[in-house]
């Protein structure tokens, strides 16, 4: 890992791989190339981490997903939000804006 890299918090790969999502259908390998480019490189996520994480979004009702083709002219698997991954998107936002805030204001007090 380079020194700009860091390991992803508890909770965070759903609210990237959602938030990812959000403009429309992707397969994994552009899923994961968009969180590295929001991310600024910060984060990279492995196919290990990244497809347990779909499969276990798509069971859940946040996700579903249909065969299609990558710009290599692949057969791959392309993922998009459902109503339910809508919300939850939103739910998880707010919720990691309030912790965001809240250790910031910690990291500041003396």
């Amino acid at each position: 890992m380079s020194p700009q890299q860091t390991n992803l918090l508890q909770g965070t790969l759903d609210l990237l791989i959602l938030k990812s999502l959000n403009l429309g259908a992707m397969h994994g390998l552009g899923i994961s190339r968009r969180i590295e480019q929001t991310t600024k490189g910060t984060f990279q996520v492995k196919p290990g981490s990244l497809f347990p994480a779909l499969h276990r979004m798509e069971q859940a009702g946040y996700l579903k997903s249909s065969w299609g083709e990558s710009d290599a002219k692949r057969k791959a698997k392309f993922y998009e939000l459902t109503a339910a991954g809508r919300r939850q998107l939103e739910a998880e936002t707010e919720e990691w804006q309030r912790i965001s805030v809240a250790m910031a204001s910690a990291l500041k007090a003396t």
